[in-house]
């Protein structure tokens, strides 16, 4: 999965768009129109709006130098207030498209026109609700805190591997916004107080998990926190002089501990009254912020209903495909599910949940990236510059996050992409399961899409992020149904076993989202399914089963987005016979930058018409 959230928290007011502008020299596309032009005009200001407003988001993209070194200093303002006026500005960016003829437009204008009104329609139907992250652009988050959302987790995270230390004014801005931090918890503390209020109250097993980790975080020495522990190892190794550990750890102890407290307080104090309730639907006007957590991340429109019997179709359909491997293979007792278990429990499929095992997985993950690194040619035609780094996701937070994500390289190439896993038991990760994990998190899944999109002139820049979780990472599975045409599990019939759990894995999500959110499904109901359909670990699935509570419609962008990759590729194929160029459909898809999947059909099918 991609790390978005810190990209796309909120939107952004127009003050201090000069700044951005000297930080960054945002690439014209050529009009064909003068609406075009237009539209290319308000993409491109957004963006600079955006990152005038976000001095995280300009650390992240690489831009804090230079005139804009000031932003170094400070982490984003996460008040309703700001949110409040932020939505007021994408009021007038919608009032400011309608004056722009549709009719008139072709070609790149065009998906330029009908990205940026998806983003905006988008965002007025997130404007209707008065809790949660209401992440602007972006997806739906229900609850400010929760063991996967918040600055408490998030803001360390971003000063360990965003803000760069390499002298001593980077040392001391690290500080700066490490004293920062802890008014940023006030604040969204003062949020959490409110939307309790209101009834927004996470569940109680979340309430838990997120209590769980403040006292993880909390029960380290100051002196030992991840906050002071990055800065002195990172000036260490930059040689950069000066009691970093004590002024940190300072901070820490006097200012962002307290606050951390503070928070830590509220949440516990409303497990008593919380219910054990697992979907959005209980919450204001639930069913209808299910449906917007489902076009916020899928950019589909879909019902409950409708997501929930795709997901059983999908399922039954790659479960007979798994059937077929398992009996081949001399497994033939017990549910499919059962079956994928005991492979993943055999000594030759795990490694050893030690420092050296761990090691050696992340070693043969760079064996299999850079063995597919070598075959990318045969299925693109342009391949990316930036480089990817596989690393294992910080022990701190490794409990509540994800198995796998990835987090883009800065735009000026200083900093890698990089692809997380999290080994918080090697358990987790039979060896038959990594190597399609390797292809949806490097390449040719996210890193390659998101690098061509960064590196391909011509995109206004705010479309190169990764905007839409449907065409993101419906990619991401895209390509891992792309290796296993390449032929990569021709000799590996367990890899292909990893293949077909991996999109099983994605189809059941289907199942279990629309499940809890849109069928009221209990945590517990929801856990026994996507156990008996997969076979995996109770605990791996309700870790699991907790993320899609905090984040409705989230688990649904992976299979729906796919389904529309891999519906219009055949689409294309079938009008262009003979003259389909896989290398051209892929080219074309990643190069349009980032668009809701609806804009994707028309892309391809312009593309696929224009050459038959």
């Amino acid at each position: 999965m991609i790390d978005r959230r810190r990209l796309l928290l909120s939107s952004v007011a127009a003050a201090g768009a000069a700044a951005a502008g000297s930080a960054l020299a945002l690439p014209r596309a050529v009009p064909q129109s003068e609406g075009g032009a237009k539209v290319t005009a308000l993409l491109e200001r957004m963006m600079a709006e955006f990152l005038a407003e976000s001095p995280e988001f300009m650390t992240t993209l690489g831009l804090d130098t230079g005139p804009a070194a000031a932003v170094r200093s400070r982490l984003d303002d996460r008040s309703q207030a700001f949110l409040d006026r932020a939505h007021g500005v994408y009021r007038g960016y919608s009032a400011e498209l309608a004056t722009i003829d549709r009719t008139a437009l072709s070609g790149m204008d065009a998906v330029n026109y009908d990205t940026t009104k998806f983003m905006l329609d988008s965002a007025a139907v997130s404007d209707r609700f008065d809790y949660g992250a209401q992440a602007v652009v972006g997806g739906a988050a229900p609850y400010v805190v929760s063991q996967l959302t918040g600055a408490y987790m998030g803001v360390p995270q971003f000063l360990d591997t965003q803000h760069q230390i390499r002298n001593a004014d980077d040392a001391g801005t690290y500080l700066d916004r490490l004293q920062a931090f802890a008014g940023v918890l006030d604040v969204e503390t003062d949020r959490v107080r409110s939307d309790f209020a209101k009834g927004v109250v996470p569940p109680d097993f979340i309430l838990r998990r997120t209590g769980e980790q403040f006292t993880a975080a909390l029960g380290v020495s100051p002196a030992e926190s991840g906050m002071t522990e990055s800065l002195v190892r990172r000036a260490r190794e930059a040689n950069v002089p000066g009691n970093w550990a004590a002024r940190a750890e300072a901070i820490v102890r006097d200012a962002v501990y307290p606050a951390m407290q503070r928070q830590a307080e509220v949440i516990a104090a409303a497990l008593p009254g919380a219910t054990s309730d697992a979907g959005c639907w209980r919450l204001p006007d639930g069913e209808a912020y299910y449906r917007y957590g489902v076009l916020s991340y899928t950019t589909t429109d879909m019902d409950g209903d409708e997501i929930h019997r795709i997901g059983q179709e999908q399922v039954a359909e790659l479960s007979a495909r798994a059937d077929e491997i398992l009996k081949a293979q001399g497994l033939t007792q017990g549910s499919i599910g059962e079956r994928i278990a005991s492979v993943g429990q055999r000594p030759d499929q795990l490694y050893p949940n030690t420092d050296a095992g761990k090691a050696q997985l992340i070693a043969d993950l760079n064996a299999q990236m850079a063995a597919m690194q070598t075959r990318l040619p045969e299925a693109f035609g342009v391949l990316p510059r930036a480089t990817v780094e596989i690393r294992r996701v910080p022990v701190a937070i490794e409990a509540g996050a994800p198995g796998g994500s990835y987090q883009m390289p800065s735009l000026d190439g200083s900093r890698p992409g990089v692809y997380y896993i999290n080994l918080r038991d090697t358990a987790e990760w039979p060896r038959f399961t990594l190597p399609t994990l390797t292809y949806h998190e490097a390449s040719p899944g996210h890193h390659f899409q998101i690098c061509i999109a960064l590196e391909t002139d011509g995109i206004p820049t705010l479309r190169k992020m990764p905007l839409f979780s449907g065409y993101t990472e419906g990619w991401g599975l895209y390509a891992e149904q792309l290796a296993d045409e390449m032929g990569v599990y021709a000799d590996d019939p367990w890899g292909q076993l990893g293949y077909l759990q991996s999109f099983m894995f994605r189809a059941a999500r289907l199942v279990a989202d629309s499940g809890l959110h849109h069928k009221r499904w209990s945590r517990e109901q929801a856990v026994r399914y996507m156990v008996e359909t997969l076979g995996d670990a109770e605990t791996t699935m309700t870790t699991e089963i907790e993320r899609y509570c905090v984040w409705p419609g989230q688990a649904c962008s992976y299979k729906l987005g796919h389904t529309v990759w891999d519906r219009v590729r055949e689409r294309a194929k079938t009008t262009m016979g003979d003259r389909f160029d896989i290398r051209g459909f892929h080219d074309t898809g990643l190069a349009a930058g980032a668009i809701p999947l609806q804009v994707l059909e028309r892309v391809i099918d312009d593309w696929a018409a224009g050459r038959a």
